[in-house]
């Protein structure tokens, strides 16, 4: 009989890796504390629950490395990008959904499969035999932490990852706002209009900032680091960083025409973006904060068009755990020293919902390979899988290690005959690659 897998943690890597799993004919055992045992970001008992955001970025699978690690994971038949293809929403070039009906299908795919059984559990020690894959995520409890830096010999990392703030859409002010996807991306009226944007001028915009950096904080505990992700800033520290930042970063006016006065440019603009299917939600796009809920309320009223604004979620901060995988794991993604065991997800060094899911799909497999007596090879680094597992198995400095995004810097380069290509040629040679060698890849398990 086919040994079981044990997969910690029902996220989008444990949940991807437990419907591969599942469905290559091993028996999965998934291990969840929610809603036993609840984390200060998630709201509900729900798999693959969506925390920061609600979008799964660039769906542009042709000069985009985002939009390729989505299309070898629909290739490879991945429940996470299927789930949220049912459940998609208008966001320009973006691939966003209803983040509840999203995490809803998830949950019941995965209680609907036969070789799938679940244990609402908190694991707080790694378990000397079996197979397990470890996906616990930025949250990985306390008790589990101490028990994974204790079996790699080295300290445990941290960082801290911020949570947006969402906006009741009927409290937006429209005759302020307007509706437009940055350089009327999309193929439907309804993508070009996807995000709504408030408009700022010079002055509105100093007040801003200066109010930003004057706010009430919230305090790190004794013995925490701000070790913050670049990719995941809180707004008051890009804002510390220079009076100019937002303005080149989240608040950029690029691309965006004021409806309401097309004749001026704005100086900034914030954008909000769908957060669910009925547009009654609007998250404020890359506004994550260590604000103070007070604090947030009246900062982001002085934004034009959300100056009565109503929340239905404030922003938030929590500590973001992950390993020094260059050194602990092997290339398949087992630690070294106890091999029995994988880790997968954003506990792996990874970033983002897309990364992490893409690990969690490398891991389901390789284990379930691994049980029934085979080794699978990880795809090669010229795919986006490939490129993220051999950057966080031995590509990265270990020394320097710290949380990555998949994108093209990662991709051994394209050799450019017939002389320099240009970026978006350059970048279509990329995916073109990429699709053959992950195609030729799956062929290969057949």
């Amino acid at each position: 009989m086919t040994q079981e897998l044990h997969i910690v943690g029902g996220g989008m890597a444990g949940s991807e890796a437990a419907w591969q799993a599942a469905n290559a004919g091993v028996r999965v055992v998934l291990h969840e504390m929610r809603p036993k045992v609840e984390t200060f970001a998630h709201q509900t008992g729900n798999f693959a629950e969506m925390v920061c955001s609600n979008s799964f970025r660039s769906d542009d699978n042709e000069r985009n490395a985002v939009g390729q690690l989505h299309w070898e994971m629909s290739a490879a038949g991945g429940l996470i990008m299927e789930m949220a293809r049912n459940h998609r929403l208008p966001a320009g070039g973006a691939l966003a959904v209803d983040r509840e009906a999203f995490s809803q299908s998830v949950t019941e795919h995965l209680r609907a499969h036969d070789n799938i059984s679940f244990v609402e559990e908190e694991v707080t020690a790694l378990p000397s035999s079996g197979k397990w894959i470890f996906a616990t995520g930025p949250l990985t409890s306390q008790d589990l932490g101490s028990a994974i830096a204790a079996a790699s010999g080295v300290d445990r990392l941290a960082f801290f990852d911020a949570i947006a703030p969402i906006v009741y859409a009927d409290s937006i002010d429209m005759s302020v706002a307007w509706r437009q996807s940055r350089y009327d991306k999309g193929e439907t009226e309804e993508e070009r209009t996807a995000y709504i944007n408030c408009p700022m001028t010079h002055d509105q915009y100093e007040a801003f900032i200066d109010a930003l950096l004057a706010a009430e904080k919230t305090e790190f505990h004794e013995g925490e680091t701000a070790g913050y992700f670049d990719g995941c800033l809180p707004i008051e520290v890009m804002a510390e960083r220079g009076r100019e930042t937002l303005r080149f970063g989240p608040m950029k006016p690029v691309g965006l025409t004021n409806d309401h006065d097309p004749q001026n440019k704005p100086y900034a603009v914030v954008q909000l973006r769908r957060d669910n299917a009925l547009g009654t939600l609007y998250n404020i796009v890359g506004f994550q904060t260590k604000m103070k809920y007070g604090a947030q309320a009246t900062v982001f009223r002085m934004i034009p068009g959300l100056q009565d604004a109503k929340f239905a979620r404030l922003g938030g901060i929590h500590r973001n755990t992950f390993i020094n995988s260059p050194t602990l794991l092997d290339s398949q993604m087992r630690l070294k020293s106890h091999p029995h065991l994988r880790f997968a997800g954003q506990i792996t060094g990874v970033e983002g919902y897309v990364e992490s899911t893409a690990m969690g799909l490398l891991a389901g497999r390789m284990a379930a390979a691994e049980l029934q007596g085979r080794e699978l090879p990880p795809p090669g680094p010229d795919t986006a899988m490939g490129a993220l597992i051999t950057h966080i198995t031995g590509g990265a400095e270990a020394k320097t290690f710290q949380p990555m995004n998949v994108n093209f810097g990662l991709f051994p380069p394209i050799d450019a005959k017939g002389g320099r290509r240009g970026r978006k040629d350059r970048y279509k040679a990329y995916t073109d690659r990429a699709k053959e060698t992950f195609t030729q890849w799956l062929e290969g398990q057949s």
